[in-house]
């Protein structure tokens, strides 16, 4: 009876000692959670045949290079237009008849939830310059309900687009088969930080992506 008794006195303190104990524990949890971290890709981390052979063995300091292009509204678009920005690229045209329009139609489910994230952007760079044409991207953009905000179609100098391809996304096959800067475009949408570095890569062919580039870019968005 006696310690029952004690128990009962004493239990307002047992309580809060319990919850102290909870509060503490979670804030050593917090502290010592070690916190998400992106790799930040270079050439040499990347499928040698995706990569131009003067780059394949850069361990460091690769960045996306200045560029000029045409987007489907008639404005020029450089790479001012995305500094100090996160932004997700990839390289498709639109006569494609095999994964361009999944990846576009994934695209456009990227851009849809990207309403938290008002400041990123996205970049579809054409493989077919000589075909995709302002007019041809503009009626592309309609077609597939392109937010000109967010999302710019270009255009531009082929060799300047394969120069990119190759040199700084790192994501298409070089084949020659219709000249020194034909290429094969991937699946892959690339995730670009506000440096310019590479931080990912993912299938764009696949809908499930989409959430691990929200997942990614939110731990981007909180980088110091």
């Amino acid at each position: 009876m006696e310690l029952l008794r004690f128990f009962k006195r004493f239990r307002f303190v047992g309580l809060v000692i319990l919850g102290l104990s909870i509060i503490i524990i979670a804030i050593f949890y917090t502290a010592l959670k070690p916190t998400a971290v992106l790799p930040v890709y270079q050439p040499a981390m990347v499928d040698p045949e995706l990569v131009d052979e003067s780059i394949q063995y850069v361990k460091k300091y690769h960045t996306i290079a200045p560029f000029s292009m045409t987007n489907q509204n008639g404005e020029t678009i450089t790479a001012d237009d995305y500094d100090n920005a996160i932004y997700v690229a990839d390289f498709f045209f639109t006569t494609c008849p095999s994964i361009c329009p999944i990846m576009t139609k994934n695209m456009y489910a990227l851009q849809q939830k990207l309403s938290p994230y008002p400041d990123v952007k996205l970049l579809s760079f054409s493989v077919t310059p000589e075909i995709d044409s302002v007019a041809q991207l503009k009626g592309y953009a309609i077609e597939n309900k392109v937010d000109d905000k967010r999302w710019n179609l270009v255009t531009g100098n082929k060799r300047e687009i394969y120069e990119l391809a190759r040199k700084s996304y790192l994501v298409v096959k070089d084949n020659g088969d219709g000249g020194p800067h034909d290429m094969i475009h991937t699946e892959n949408f690339v995730l670009i930080d506000a440096k310019k570095r590479i931080r990912g890569y993912y299938d764009g062919t696949e809908l499930s992506s989409i959430e691990s580039i929200i997942k990614d870019i939110n731990i981007l968005a909180n980088e110091k």
